[in-house]
């Protein structure tokens, strides 16, 4: 019973517990700290026109994904 009293007791004051400032690197609110430079890259920097091609007759783009003859099943 003790024990149990004990752990809630130390969930309860745990759960009251601030989080620990933790800060890794410069201050950002430290105006003097330097940054890097940025670079603007449009969205549109790789693009590739594309033209429309003739359509392949179907059966020879059939008889390039089949299976090969003989092939297991």
């Amino acid at each position: 019973m003790k024990t149990l009293l004990l752990v809630a007791l130390a969930a309860t004051l745990s759960a009251c517990a601030g989080t620990p400032g933790v800060m890794v690197g410069p201050d950002p609110s430290d105006s003097t700290v330097p940054v890097g430079s940025l670079r603007h890259t449009p969205a549109t920097s790789g693009l590739v026109d594309l033209m429309p091609a003739e359509p392949k007759p179907w059966a020879d783009s059939n008889r390039s994904v089949s299976p090969k003859s003989g092939a297991a099943e």
